[in-house]
């Protein structure tokens, strides 16, 4: 078994303070247990990747090749709902807010819409010609999450969701050539929303209107992964991307009392275990390592595990 935890920490000086203060004695009680795998698995990247490190681990369990930003994780997300996502070409439409600063553009997190099916499909709706024109086919999945089919997408990559929320989208824009006609797509859409009475309804409620869309998960036609083999926790991913952190350090608590004692049994029943932690740039794994006798008589000193995190 091999379980991923996503968002075990991030960069921002909150989130280092946050980390300081937080105690997790049973992560340090199971590191002290495992090894370090080899620097060779090690997966070593940086916070302007297009996909999130967890995204690359879980492409790397699942026996994916790791090309930043062409994870084809739409594929799956449409299967789950209920589409038959097969061939190449597959991405995730979000419908989002994009909020105007003063000096850069940034993207909302699609929850905080709180889109309900009716207002979703009649924009789905609205939207759909603009992209059927060019050749782009437009799929619904559920309320913030639809999908586009073209055989660009395919060779196309794009930036994970959880790259983008909160920070200024320009970062996470490229030049291929597919990608300027999503950008074309994406201003005719704001020009279309700017002034549609959906969105007037929206404001009139005191809800943010929906102006753009994000595309993601793109990437070529892998094989479906066994999903068996790995587990994904990712309870931290909301507080990290709404910049909580007093919320994000009680679920990281949370985790410690739950999962992480389940991760201990595992060890005590001999079944085997891989630990894998993801950062905002960095994953890294650990598990059971054949140790001399000698060795096993010894004390194994704690990790500290505030460093440890702070150091993906």
């Amino acid at each position: 078994m091999q379980f991923v935890i996503a968002h075990a920490s991030a960069l921002s000086p909150a989130a280092t303070q946050a980390l300081s203060g937080l105690a997790l004695p049973n992560l340090e009680r199971l590191l002290a247990r495992l090894s370090p795998v080899a620097p060779a698995a090690e997966d070593l990247g940086d916070e302007l990747s297009l996909s999130a490190p967890h995204e690359r681990a879980l492409a790397q369990a699942w026996g994916w090749p790791v090309a930043d930003g062409l994870l084809p994780l739409a594929t799956l997300s449409a299967r789950a709902d209920g589409l038959a996502a097969e061939g190449e070409g597959w991405g995730l439409i979000s419908p989002t807010h994009w909020h105007l600063g003063t000096e850069q553009v940034s993207l909302a997190n699609p929850a905080e819409l709180d889109l309900d099916e009716a207002t979703a499909r009649a924009l789905f709706d609205v939207l759909r010609p603009l992209f059927e024109e060019d050749g782009w086919r437009l799929h619904w999945g559920a309320p913030t999450r639809w999908y586009v089919q073209h055989p660009q997408l395919a060779s196309l990559p794009t930036a994970s969701l959880d790259r983008v929320i909160g920070r200024n989208v320009d970062w996470w824009l490229n030049d291929h050539p597919a990608a300027r006609q999503i950008r074309r797509l994406q201003a005719e859409v704001q020009m279309l929303l700017y002034t549609h009475p959906l969105n007037d309804e929206r404001e009139a409620r005191g809800q943010l209107p929906v102006n753009s869309f994000w595309l993601s998960g793109t990437g070529p036609a892998l094989p479906p992964p066994a999903t068996d083999a790995v587990t994904l926790d990712d309870r931290l991913r909301g507080p990290v991307l709404a910049d909580d952190w007093a919320a994000w350090a009680e679920a990281w608590q949370a985790l410690d009392a739950t999962r992480i004692p389940e991760l201990l049994a595992r060890l005590d029943q001999g079944q085997p275990l891989r630990l894998t932690l993801c950062g905002e740039r960095h994953v890294r794994h650990w598990a059971p390592q054949p140790q001399p006798w000698w060795r096993r008589l010894l004390p194994r000193a704690r990790p500290h595990a505030a460093a440890l995190l702070q150091d993906l």
